[in-house]
C-alpha cells in the first residue's frame, strides 16, 4: 500500500520535526488527538514538558482542559501520578468518565468524599477538598505525585469554599508541578506572579480568543436585533442604531413601572407584554438558533417555563429523537424506586424531555439532572431553562444563550449582573466543532438601555480576588503540621495577603497625597480674625449634636412604637400612619413571637390583608376601637377580607389628627451652649466666613478620609496572621491548643478531633462532641440533630423549623446553648461568627432515617410550609452523611455515638439518596 502524500509545506514539515525533537512527549500526545492544538494550548504544553508549572486563562469552551490532559499523559509516560481536581462532584464524574475512556479503567480513580474508586490508580480525579484533606493528613496516596491539575482555579474567589484552593497551592510539595486552569481574568499576571512566589517557575498563558465567535442580540417584543453593528459613537459602543431607536420608541410607550405606583391609579402607563417563553423558543427555532439555554434565575421559574411549553403543545423533537430520549431516560432512572416516581414528578418530567424541553437547577434529582445534561449534549433536548448554577463548570454548551433579565436575587437582594457573570453565562453559547458562531440574546423590558447590555458584553475587567481567611480547622492543622510560627509565615504567603500588601502600597501613596492637600486647605481657610479651625470644630460639634438629638428622638419613637405593637390584640382598630397601607385597619392576628419583633396581620379598608412590621409605624399606635371577630379568621380569603373591611367602614372610627411631637433639641443645654459659643467666636463676624467654612469642611472630610486610610493600612498589614493569632487564642482558651514542654504551642487531644472535622461549623461540632451534647441519641435522632449544623434555609424561601419533641429537641437546644457561648467568645476575640444552627431539615431527615417513604417525607415537609424539592432533599442528606461520616471517623465505632453515626449513614443511604451519592 502506497504511503500517503504529505500536504505539509517544507517549512511546516521542518517545524513539526523540530517539535518532535524538542518536545517528544507533546508530539506523542498531539498524535493521539483528532485536532490540531491551538497556539495557547501548544505554548502551555511546551512549558509543562519543559518542567514549568502553568497558569492557563482562556474563555469557556476554548479547550483549557487539553493542557490538564497533557499533564495526565506526562505522568503516565514517566510512571508517576497526576491528581485532577475539580470544584464540584458533577465535574469530577464527567472528567473521570472522559479519562477512563481514553486511558482505561485500571489507570483512573475517583475520589469525591462520598465515592472512592481505585484511589491507588496513577490518575485520580477528585474534588479539591479531598486533596486538601489528604495534604493535612499526610496521606500515603501522595507518594509519587508529580502533577496536580486544578480545573476552574478561579473558584478561589468563592466566598465560602475559595480558601481550599489556596490551602492546596500552599501545601503541595515543592516538586509537584501545578497546572492551573482558569476562566479569563483581567489580573492573570498578578495571580501568576503570586504562583511564582509560592510554587516557583510558572508560565502564564492568557488567551482571550473565543474559538467560536459570539454574536450579541436583543429581543424587543417579537423582533430579534443585533446589539452591535452601528458606527462607533463617542461612547465607543457601536450599538446598532436601529436597535437603539426601537428601544427608545418602546421605552416611551412603556415607561418602567414603579411598583410604588403613581398616586393617580387611573393614569398608570400601559404595561409591556414580553414575548412568552414559547414565543421565544419558536422564534429561535425558526432562525436555526436551537439548542438554547434560557437563564431564568429562579428554580420555580424554570419549572413553570417547562410546564408552560408543555401546556402550549410545543414540540421541538422528531419521533426518532423521542425514542432515543426514552432510552437515555430509562438508563438514568431504571434504579429509581417505582413507588417514588409519582412524587418525583417523573412522568411530567420525561414527557417534557420527549418534547425537547427541560429544567436544570439545584432542586432537581441528581439522576434527572444527569439525564438532562446528557440529552442536551447529544442535541436531543433543544431548550433548557436553567438557573445560573449551570454556568459553573458543567459541560453543556449551546448554540444560543438567552437572558430573560439582567437582575438576579443573590439571597439578600435583587442585584444587577456583573460583566463577569454576564460573560460566564453567555460563554455557553457556541459549540466548538459544531457551531460556526454562538449567539447571546437579552430580552428587552421597560427601563432596559441597550447601552447597559453593550457595557456588559464588551467589558473585559474581571479581576480574581482571593477569599482566603484562616478558620478553626485550618489553624489546628497548620499548627500540627508546621508549628505556630511557621504556620503564621505560611499564611503571609497566601494570595489574599499578596493582594492586600499590593493594595496597601496604593493606599499609602494616597495618604501622602492627602497630607499635601490638607496643607493647602488649611491655608485657604485661614482667617485674619481668629483661629478658623477652632470655629469650624465648633460648627461640626453643633451639627453632630443636632443629629444625635434627632436620632435619639427617632430611637425613642421607635421603641415606643414597638412597645405599642406588643399591646395590640385581635380586633383592635388602628391607624397605619404611612406607606402603601396607610389608613384604618383591623388587627386579625397580633403576630407576637418570643424574642422577635411583633408583626401584626391586618385587614385594611381597601380589603388588603397581610403582615406589617415596625417599619410601618413611625409613632406609637393606639387601638381606636375594637371589632368583634370570629375565633378563626382566614384573612387570605377574599370574602373574609371583604367582610372585615365592611365592618371597619360601617364603624364610626375615623383617624385622629396628630400633632407634631416636641423635639428634645428645644430643651438641650449642651446645644444651647454650643450655639452661644459659636456666636461669640471672633470668626463668626468674618465677611468671608462661609468661604472659609467651605474650605474647612473640605479639610475636615479629607482629614477623616486620611485617618481612615491610615487605619486601613495598619489593619491590612499582616492582617491574616493577626486573624490566625486571634483564632489560636480562642482555641487555647477552649483547650484545643496548649503549651508544649519547650513553650511552643501544640495540639491537644480535643484539637486532634477538630483537625478531622471539615465543616463550616467545625468548632461547634467539636464542642458538641466534647460537651456530650449529643450523647445517648439513636441513629435517627443523631441525624436530625447533626442536620442543624449543615442545613441552611434559602433566604428567598424561608423554611419553617419543626423539631421532633423529646431527645431531639433537647439535643438541639443543647447545641444552641453551645453555639451561643461560642458566638459570644468569637465576638470577644473579634472573629467571624459561626453560623447559627438551623433546624429546618431535622424533621425530614429524622423521618427518612426512621424508614418513611420519599412521598411521606416530602408531603410532610410541604404540609409544614417547606419548599423542599427532591434534589434539595438528596443534597442536604449528602451533607448530613458527610458530617456523620466525620463523627464516625473521629470517635470510632467502639464509641456508642460513633457507632450510631455509622448506623445513621447506612439508614440514610437508600432509595433516591443512595443513587444521588
Amino acid at each position: 500500500m502506497a504511503e500517503p502524500v504529505s500536504t505539509r509545506t517544507p517549512a511546516e514539515s521542518f517545524s513539526a520535526a523540530r517539535e518532535r525533537t524538542a518536545n517528544p512527549k507533546l508530539a506523542e500526545f498531539s498524535g493521539l488527538l483528532s485536532f490540531e492544538l491551538d497556539p495557547f494550548q501548544a505554548q502551555a504544553c511546551r512549558a509543562l514538558e519543559g518542567g514549568h508549572g502553568v497558569l492557563v486563562c482562556a474563555p469557556t469552551g476554548a479547550g483549557k482542559t487539553v493542557v490538564g490532559e497533557f499533564a495526565v499523559h506526562l505522568a503516565l509516560a514517566g510512571g508517576g501520578k497526576c491528581f485532577y481536581t475539580t470544584p464540584i462532584k458533577a465535574l469530577s464524574n464527567q472528567k473521570f468518565a472522559d479519562l477512563v475512556e481514553r486511558y482505561g479503567a485500571d489507570n483512573v480513580g475517583l475520589l469525591t468524599g462520598d465515592t472512592s474508586v481505585r484511589s491507588d490508580a496513577p490518575i485520580v480525579v477528585m474534588t479539591t477538598e479531598v486533596l486538601r484533606n489528604m495534604l493535612y493528613a499526610g496521606s500515603p496516596t501522595l507518594i509519587g505525585l508529580e502533577y496536580v491539575v486544578m480545573d476552574e482555579v478561579h473558584y478561589l474567589a468563592d466566598r465560602f469554599r475559595g480558601a481550599v484552593w489556596e490551602e492546596v497551592i500552599l501545601h503541595l510539595p515543592d516538586d509537584v508541578r501545578l497546572v492551573s486552569l482558569s476562566a479569563t481574568v483581567s489580573n492573570a499576571e498578578e495571580f501568576g506572579e503570586w504562583l511564582v512566589e509560592v510554587r516557583g517557575d510558572t508560565t502564564v498563558v492568557v488567551d482571550e480568543h473565543r474559538p467560536v465567535p459570539l454574536w450579541q442580540h436583543m429581543m424587543l417584543g417579537s423582533e430579534l436585533m443585533d446589539l452591535f453593528g452601528g458606527k462607533e459613537g463617542k461612547d465607543g459602543t457601536g450599538i446598532n442604531p436601529r436597535l437603539k431607536r426601537r428601544a427608545e420608541e418602546l421605552g416611551r410607550r412603556f415607561p418602567q413601572f414603579d411598583r410604588r405606583g403613581p398616586k393617580d391609579r387611573g393614569r398608570r402607563p400601559p404595561r409591556f407584554r414580553p414575548p412568552s417563553r414559547v414565543e421565544v423558543l419558536n422564534r429561535l427555532d425558526a432562525d436555526g438558533l436551537l439548542p438554547a439555554i434560557v437563564f431564568v434565575f429562579s428554580r420555580a421559574g424554570c419549572d413553570a417555563a417547562v410546564d408552560m411549553c408543555v401546556r402550549a403543545g410545543l414540540r421541538l423533537t422528531t419521533n426518532a429523537e423521542g425514542t432515543q430520549i426514552r432510552e437515555i431516560v430509562e438508563r438514568h432512572t431504571r434504579d429509581l424506586p417505582k413507588a417514588d416516581l409519582q412524587v418525583l414528578g417523573f412522568w411530567e418530567w420525561s414527557a417534557a424531555l420527549e418534547r425537547g424541553v427541560a429544567a436544570h437547577h439545584a432542586g432537581l434529582l441528581p439522576a434527572f439532572k444527569e439525564a438532562v445534561e446528557e440529552l442536551f449534549v447529544r442535541g436531543l433536548v433543544k431548550a433548557v431553562f436553567a438557573t445560573e448554577t449551570l454556568a459553573l463548570g458543567i459541560n453543556m454548551p449551546a448554540r444560543t444563550v438567552v437572558l430573560e433579565r439582567l437582575v438576579k436575587y443573590n439571597g439578600e437582594a435583587h442585584v444587577e449582573l456583573t460583566p463577569g457573570e454576564y460573560t460566564q453565562l453567555t460563554g455557553r453559547a457556541g459549540r466548538r466543532g459544531i457551531d460556526v458562531e454562538g449567539h447571546a440574546v437579552v430580552l428587552w423590558q421597560p427601563g432596559m438601555d441597550p447601552k447597559q447590555v453593550a457595557g456588559l458584553a464588551s467589558t473585559r475587567t474581571y479581576p480574581l480576588r482571593s477569599s482566603f481567611r484562616p478558620g478553626y480547622n485550618m489553624a489546628i492543622n497548620l499548627v500540627a503540621a508546621f508549628g505556630a510560627d511557621a504556620a503564621r509565615e505560611l499564611l503571609e504567603q497566601s494570595f489574599a495577603q499578596f493582594q492586600t500588601d499590593r493594595s496597601v502600597v496604593g493606599m499609602a501613596r494616597r495618604v501622602e497625597r492627602n497630607k499635601e492637600a490638607l496643607e493647602g486647605y488649611a491655608e485657604a481657610m485661614h482667617c485674619h480674625l481668629g483661629d478658623f479651625a477652632e470655629y469650624a470644630e465648633l460648627r461640626a460639634r453643633l451639627g453632630d449634636r443636632e443629629k444625635a438629638l434627632a436620632r435619639g428622638d427617632r430611637g425613642t419613637r421607635r421603641a415606643e412604637a414597638l412597645a405599642s405593637l406588643e399591646r395590640l390584640r385581635k380586633g383592635d382598630v388602628i391607624v397605619v400612619p404611612s406607606g402603601r397601607r396607610a389608613g384604618l385597619a383591623v388587627v386579625v392576628d397580633p403576630g407576637l413571637h418570643p424574642n422577635k419583633e411583633p408583626h401584626p396581620v391586618v385587614v385594611t379598608e381597601s380589603r388588603w390583608g397581610g403582615q406589617l412590621s415596625s417599619a410601618d409605624f413611625t409613632e406609637p399606635v393606639e387601638a381606636l376601637d375594637r371589632i368583634r371577630l370570629p375565633k378563626q379568621v382566614n384573612w387570605r380569603s377574599p370574602q373574609v377580607r371583604k367582610d372585615v373591611a365592611a365592618s371597619l367602614r360601617n364603624s364610626d372610627v375615623r383617624p385622629p389628627k396628630r400633632g407634631r411631637p416636641r423635639s428634645r433639641a428645644a430643651d438641650d443645654a449642651e446645644l444651647a451652649e454650643l450655639r452661644a459659643a459659636l456666636r461669640a467666636h471672633p470668626c463668626h463676624g468674618c465677611a468671608d466666613r462661609e468661604t472659609h467654612a467651605r474650605w474647612a469642611e473640605r479639610h475636615r472630610k479629607l482629614r477623616a478620609e486620611t485617618a481612615s486610610l491610615e487605619s486601613k493600612v495598619a489593619g491590612k498589614t499582616h492582617s491574616l496572621a493577626r486573624s490566625f493569632d486571634r483564632i489560636r487564642a480562642l482555641l487555647a482558651e477552649r483547650g484545643y491548643l496548649a503549651k508544649g514542654p519547650e513553650g511552643e504551642q501544640v495540639v491537644t487531644e480535643h484539637g486532634n478531633r477538630l483537625a478531622r472535622l471539615y465543616s463550616e461549623s467545625d468548632l461547634l461540632a467539636a464542642e458538641c462532641l466534647r460537651e456530650g451534647a449529643w450523647e445517648g441519641l439513636g441513629p435517627e435522632e443523631l441525624a436530625a440533630v447533626v442536620s442543624v449544623l449543615v442545613f441552611e434555609a434559602r433566604r428567598d424561601s424561608p423554611v419553617a423549623a419543626r423539631v421532633p419533641a423529646g431527645a431531639i429537641q433537647e439535643a438541639i437546644e443543647a447545641t444552641n446553648r453551645v453555639w451561643s457561648r461560642l458566638e459570644a467568645d468569637e465576638r470577644r476575640h473579634k472573629l467571624d461568627r459561626t453560623r447559627e444552627p438551623d433546624a429546618g431539615f431535622a424533621w425530614p431527615v429524622f423521618r427518612w432515617v426512621r424508614g418513611e417513604t420519599l412521598e411521606q417525607v416530602l408531603s410532610s415537609a410541604e404540609a409544614n410550609g417547606q419548599d423542599l424539592l427532591a434534589g434539595d432533599f438528596v443534597r442536604w442528606c449528602r451533607q448530613v452523611i458527610d458530617m456523620l461520616d466525620q463523627i464516625d471517623s473521629v470517635l470510632g465505632r467502639d464509641d456508642p455515638l460513633g457507632a450510631n453515626a455509622h448506623r445513621a449513614v447506612r439508614a440514610i443511604r437508600r432509595g433516591v439518596v443512595e443513587l444521588g451519592t
